[in-house]
């Protein structure tokens, strides 16, 4: 496999990891193990690695993005001889994906600065509500890969939109539902609308539903409080965004939350360990979840 690897990349230069699949018949994880240990082939990695929760793992920690992912979109590999190319793809690859996290940063922002002006004079949102956007965006690593949206299995352009809507105590329950109603039709619509292909994975809650979920005492709550950790202010009350960053800290869920990171940067060290000595055969029956991804989709559900 390394001298047809080899073959193709001396023809076409550096390619991602995808790109690469997408020449050669192999097994993801086989192409993966060939890349990582091939004398004649060299890697390069891009962009941000960060903490990602995963019930499927003792102590729930795992860094993300998954091996998968990262070899596939964020991983360009080259031949060992020609290191300058190499270079100059992974940059041309990190470019592509901040502009990629920044479209859609700008996307979310003008939907619901377009929604938060349309209920003006009916609802208090600037003052009440509190926009925060998560996830990939977050760390500049979306990607525009094509994926199937979980509920309607229809393709969309990579990385979803994580917002979570946070109210203050005094804001009404119906008034609540209609700004969950007003996210939903913008969800649906750009979801279906064929320039766009975006998805947006949303939540809505008040003050008192995060002061429970500040208490980290069950799976759910861990993966809450996490993208409230690493959540951005969009839109909205920059008191309320405020006044969750100090419940967070106060309460110790940022201490929690980095001694989580730490053992799952240990754990991804491991499992690249265990996934280059370990007979693939062995892996695919005991193994599979350290190569492949798993989605954080609890909070929005």
């Amino acid at each position: 496999m390394e001298r047809e690897l080899v073959k193709i990349l001396r023809k076409k230069g550096p390619l991602t990891g995808q790109a690469l699949s997408n020449e050669i018949a192999c097994d993801a994880l086989v192409l993966w193990r060939t890349c990582r240990s091939a004398q004649n082939l060299a890697i390069r990695t891009v962009g941000t690695r960060y903490l990602r929760l995963d019930r499927r793992i003792d102590g729930y920690a795992r860094i993300s993005p998954s091996l998968l992912r990262e070899f596939l979109t964020y991983t360009v590999v080259g031949l060992s001889q020609d290191p300058a190319s190499l270079v100059e793809k992974s940059l041309e690859i990190e470019s592509h994906i901040r502009e990629v996290s920044k479209s859609k940063s700008e996307l979310v922002y003008s939907i619901i600065s377009a929604l938060a002006n349309r209920f003006e004079n009916e609802l208090p949102i600037r003052d009440k509500v509190c926009f925060i956007l998560a996830g990939d965006i977050v760390y500049n690593m979306a990607h525009d890969v094509p994926r199937p949206e979980r509920s309607t299995g229809k393709l969309v352009r990579g990385s979803d939109m994580d917002l979570v809507v946070v109210t203050d105590d005094q804001f009404q329950k119906r008034s609540l539902e209609r700004l969950d109603e007003a996210i939903y039709r913008e969800k649906s619509e750009i979801l279906i609308a064929p320039h766009l292909r975006e998805e947006i994975d949303y939540v809505v809650k008040n003050l008192d539903r995060v002061r429970q979920q500040i208490h980290f005492d069950t799976f759910r709550h861990m993966v809450a409080c996490k993208i409230l950790h690493e959540g951005t202010l969009l839109y909205g009350s920059e008191q309320i965004f405020h006044k969750i960053k100090t419940m967070l800290a106060v309460s110790g869920v940022v201490e929690k939350l980095a001694f989580m990171e730490k053992g799952a940067r240990i754990f991804r060290k491991n499992a690249v360990a265990i996934l280059l000595k370990e007979d693939p055969h062995k892996i695919k029956q005991k193994h599979l979840s350290l190569f492949y991804p798993t989605e954080e989709s609890e909070e929005f559900e």
